[in-house]
């Protein structure tokens, strides 16, 4: 029986390690921390967002990154093998809006408590509060792991599950990007990612708690030094870097929510983005004039303030006001054609500035890491070092929200774990 260590017992490392022991060899995980699974527990806001059932073309889609490189370990464990890799180990899942994927539950602990089981049932011993300080290798070919205290281990492979930099306080601090470099690897810069905004304009600050859904976005990056008017209408003639649909949040600092994190992934550091939001999508500059046209109509005796509850929510109309640059006290009956297409115009494309993001603290994932081409897709294996092994966020392939990362994170760990366990195998 070969021995695999893996260093961390996140996503990527148990499921790594809950294959290799399924195909015979003996497993340990190096686990930092004191438990396992602690992204896992703070993911989808302690739900777990475990998958999405979008057919594989279509997850593919969702994949900022390297979307080629997955496709070995996404065909050798998809989404359908995921979901019932948990249903059959005491986990029900259910799909909601999205297609996304959670624990019937609601509970993202139920997702650990049957990896645990799983890790049990197969024999895989975990070794918390262990920090895995180097990998050790003997002609280029890994021979073992050392420990903090010096303490050293032999192994046949290492499988290097220790995610990226977000979520720091969760033991994600860079380590397996380390391990990479000292076995020779190369790294594209990480940066959050899934990370909220935060933006210039003081206007959103006063909207905090206020969340939008089925609202209309498109980012651009913004060339010029200078913000304003002239600035957002030229970002308007370039390619939108970014462009979707969906819910965001406004918070204390700027921008958050599903729409805004998704947005993030084509954020750059050290540049500036001018975001152009669409309050009724679904309406045409047209039809919403029409529909402007009908409210006011219907209170025509009314003042402009007291109009627009049916377009806005409560919170929203002061801003929508003081943008407008309309007087709330005007009566509707006043308020002109060239007012109402600045109301028109406002609804339909309200610009704020991004300034920067939130970091690593705040972020989701890590953007960036080992480079694809540096691993042998059809294994996870390093192309430098024989028996190591990369999976999950350490290395360089990232998706928007909806469950696709941590797809990443379950299908690369099988398939680095399976092919750990296959390679001792055929050495023996």
């Amino acid at each position: 029986m070969k021995e695999i260590a893996v260093i961390g017992a996140g996503a990527a490392g148990m499921m790594a390690a809950i294959a290799a022991a399924a195909k015979g060899a003996h497993v340990t995980i190096y686990e930092k921390n004191d438990k396992a699974g602690k992204k896992i527990y703070i993911t989808g806001k302690g739900r777990c967002n475990v998958t999405n059932v979008a057919e594989n073309s279509e997850f593919f889609a969702n994949v900022c990154r390297n979307p080629k490189f997955l496709y070995s370990s996404i065909y050798s464990f998809d989404h359908d093998m995921v979901m019932d890799f948990f249903e059959q180990n005491g986990c029900p899942l259910k799909v909601e809006r999205g297609g996304r994927v959670f624990p019937v539950s609601d509970h993202s602990s139920d997702i650990i408590a049957a990896l645990l089981r799983v890790c049990k049932k197969k024999g895989v011993k975990i070794r918390y509060n262990c920090k895995v300080t180097s990998v050790e290798y003997t002609d280029d070919a890994v021979t073992g792991i050392v420990i903090v205290g010096k303490e050293k281990a032999s192994c046949d492979s290492v499988i290097v599950c220790c995610g990226g930099m977000s979520y720091p306080s969760t033991g994600s601090t860079g380590d397996g990007y380390r391990f990479a470099r000292e076995a020779g690897h190369s790294l594209n810069k990480a940066c959050p990612s899934l990370v909220p905004f935060e933006v210039r304009e003081k206007w959103p600050l006063a909207l905090q708690g206020l969340s939008l859904k089925n609202v209309g976005l498109k980012m651009y990056k913004n060339i010029a030094p200078e913000v304003g008017d002239k600035a957002a209408k030229g970002s308007k003639k370039k390619k939108a870097v970014y462009e979707g649909f969906g819910e965001m949040l406004f918070t204390h600092f700027g921008i958050s929510g599903p729409l805004i994190l998704s947005a993030s992934t084509a954020y750059e550091e050290g540049c500036e983005y001018i975001l152009h939001l669409d309050l009724k999508p679904a309406l045409s500059h047209e039809m919403l004039d029409k529909r402007i046209i009908r409210d006011f109509e219907d209170g025509r005796r009314k003042e402009f303030r007291n109009v627009l509850g049916g377009l806005f929510p409560s919170k929203l109309i002061p801003v929508i006001i003081e943008l407008s640059e309309i007087n709330p006290d005007k009566k509707v009956s006043e308020i002109d054609k060239a007012e109402r297409t600045r109301l028109v115009n406002i609804t339909k494309d309200l610009t704020m500035t991004v300034t920067g993001t939130r970091g690593f603290n705040e972020a989701i994932i890590t953007r960036g890491g080992v480079k694809v081409s540096e691993i042998d897709p059809s294994t996870m294996e390093s192309r430098f070092r024989k028996g190591l092994y990369f999976a999950g966020e350490v290395i360089d392939t990232d998706a928007v929200t909806g469950g696709f990362n941590l797809q990443i994170a379950w299908s690369t760990g099988y398939l680095a774990g399976i092919s750990a366990a296959e390679r001792t195998e055929y050495e023996s």
